[in-house]
């Protein structure tokens, strides 16, 4: 396995200065952000955008390829994680229109795999929001097909705040969703982006899922989560973790990072382990951002051979 990162973490950087940092501090892959180019997103961590998927051509792509393979770094996926059921139509379109971007930009840099969310309205059920993936995701697979690129969701529930209530704004959040998903989406090139720690807060045997869903596993984020007790005293588990999950750096959290990397290799994975940053405690300045992805990589690394 390989350590990588998400660039997402870094806005107002440049590829290059990401690159020569994590090329400089022992991370051996990039997950490049690859929203829209001046989106306007409002959402933490979205937004961002280090390859330009709707322009790339073939000579965009070889400088891309140049620039990191100079570094001795390689391409992980592309990530580009929007909600194309938002309850703004508008929204949703944007999203479902720029997706066949980012497989055709992958396709471009030679990367065979996309992160993505499967997305969902948060005021429909989940019998409802499987009826609308039946009506938008085989197109959106297709597309992906159409460019030899694989589909990885991420398991992200998507509920930290009342404007994502009651449902969440991403419906792969569990192993019975799951199933039922891959049921209706057949085929090796679509499965998960497994990030441990939203099963830390739902209670999910982190170790069954690897066993259970390791054909599925096509990529891996990093990403720890601390349990507030007193948010979790005070709200309950019947408000669906706000108030009381929150993210934190690898190693800073509860999940068991030697477990969870034994169980992937014991069951076949052997991609790159990408540290998503998304704690507030290493926030604010570029500086606080590097020092959590060291904080990440000396927790992570020593597993990763």
């Amino acid at each position: 396995m390989h350590l990588g990162l998400f660039t997402a973490a870094f806005p107002d950087a440049t590829l290059t200065e990401v690159a020569d940092f994590a090329a400089t501090n022992g991370y051996q892959a990039l997950e490049l952000a690859a929203w829209p180019q001046d989106n306007g997103a409002e959402r933490r961590y979205s937004g961002v955008c280090h390859v330009p998927t709707e322009t790339l051509d073939a000579d965009g792509a070889a400088a891309i390829r140049t620039l990191l393979d100079e570094r001795g770094l390689s391409i992980s996926s592309l990530g580009f994680y929007p909600n194309v059921f938002d309850p703004d139509a508008a929204i949703a379109q944007a999203a479902r229109e720029h997706l066949p971007h980012v497989f055709r930009a992958a396709s471009l840099l030679g990367v065979d795999v996309v992160g993505t969310f499967v997305g969902r309205n948060p005021a429909h059920s989940v019998p409802n929001a499987f009826e609308d993936v039946k009506a938008v995701w085989p197109g959106l697979i297709a597309s992906a097909r159409e460019h030899n690129v694989a589909v990885a969701f991420e398991n992200c529930p998507m509920i930290f705040s009342q404007d994502e209530w009651p449902g969440g704004k991403n419906l792969a959040y569990s192993p019975a969703i799951w199933r039922e998903l891959f049921r209706l989406l057949p085929g090796d090139d679509v499965g998960l982006n497994l990030d441990p720690s939203h099963l830390v807060w739902q209670m999910i045997d982190i170790e069954r899922v690897v066993r259970e869903f390791a054909p599925k596993i096509l990529h891996v984020h990093a990403k720890d989560l601390e349990i507030d007790r007193d948010g979790l005293y005070d709200e309950g588990v019947m408000s669906l973790g706000m108030g009381w999950q929150v993210p934190r750096l690898p190693g800073l959290g509860e999940v068991r990072w030697d477990r969870f990397i034994a169980a992937l290799f014991r069951h076949g994975y052997d991609g790159v382990v990408s540290v998503e940053h998304e704690d507030r405690s290493f926030e604010g300045s570029r500086e606080l951002v590097e020092r959590g992805f060291l904080i990440a990589r000396d927790a992570i690394k020593p597993y990763l051979h």
